[in-house]
C-alpha cells in the first residue's frame, strides 16, 4: 500500500464516526429525563435548575447550571449522565469547534445547559456534526498543521488533537451507556434500591 496515497483524514474520522453511527448514537435513543438526572450515589455532580445546587461553583448562562469544584478532591465526585453529556458537549466538542472550525464561542461558564435529555441529545448531535465536518475540511494537510494557541501543546499537529478528542468521546459516551445500563438493572433487581436524587426540575 502507498502510504502517501492513503486517505488519512478518512481514517481519523472513521475512528469516531463508525463508533458514533453504529454503537453510541442508537444506545442514546430514548434517554429519559429520569435517566439524565439520575444519581446512583449521594451528592453526585449534575445539571440543576439555577440556584438549587450546593456545589462550590455552578457554571452556565441559562436556566440550568452544571456543578463544579475547582479544588481537587479525593475521590473526585461521581457525575450523572447530565454532567457527562454536558462535559462532552461543551468542553470536548463546542470549545474545540469554536477554536478550530469557526463555530460560536463556547465555554463552561457561558453555555446554556440542557434541562432535559432530549435537549442535551440535540446539542450533542449538533456538536458532533460540526466536529466531523471540521475534521473533514482539514484534509490530510490540515492534520499536519500545528494546533496553535489555546491548546496545551500548540506546536503539536492537529492530528494529535483529533485523536485526543476521539478518545475523549469514546470513553465518555461509554460511561454514559454504562450508567443507562446501571439505571435499568438496579430497577429490575428485586430488593435493591440505588440512591436516586433527581437533579432536573421544571424550568424556572
Amino acid at each position: 500500500m502507498d502510504a502517501d496515497g492513503f486517505d488519512w483524514n478518512a481514517a481519523f474520522r472513521a475512528q469516531w464516526e463508525f463508533h458514533w453511527n453504529h454503537q453510541v448514537r442508537a444506545r442514546l435513543d430514548g434517554l429519559t429525563d429520569e435517566e439524565y438526572a439520575w444519581s446512583p450515589v449521594p451528592d453526585a455532580w449534575g445539571v440543576r435548575p439555577r440556584g438549587t445546587s450546593s456545589a462550590p461553583l455552578q457554571l452556565g448562562a441559562g436556566a440550568f447550571t452544571v456543578d463544579y469544584d475547582p479544588s481537587p478532591s479525593d475521590p473526585t465526585p461521581f457525575t450523572t449522565i447530565a454532567w457527562r453529556l454536558g462535559h462532552v458537549i461543551v468542553g470536548v466538542l463546542a470549545a474545540r469547534n469554536a477554536a478550530h472550525f469557526g463555530a460560536p464561542a463556547a465555554s463552561y461558564e457561558t453555555w446554556e445547559y440542557a434541562g432535559t435529555a432530549a435537549a442535551a441529545l440535540d446539542q450533542l448531535d449538533t456538536q458532533v456534526a460540526v466536529w466531523l465536518d471540521g475534521v473533514r475540511r482539514l484534509g490530510d494537510e490540515g492534520l499536519r498543521r500545528p494546533m496553535g494557541d489555546g491548546e496545551p501543546f500548540p506546536e503539536a499537529p492537529m492530528a494529535d488533537l483529533v485523536l485526543h478528542i476521539h478518545r475523549e468521546l469514546i470513553h465518555h459516551t461509554a460511561e454514559v451507556c454504562l450508567l443507562r445500563d446501571l439505571h435499568m438493572h438496579t430497577r429490575r433487581v428485586g430488593g435493591y434500591t440505588a440512591t436516586a436524587t433527581p437533579t432536573i426540575g421544571a424550568t424556572p
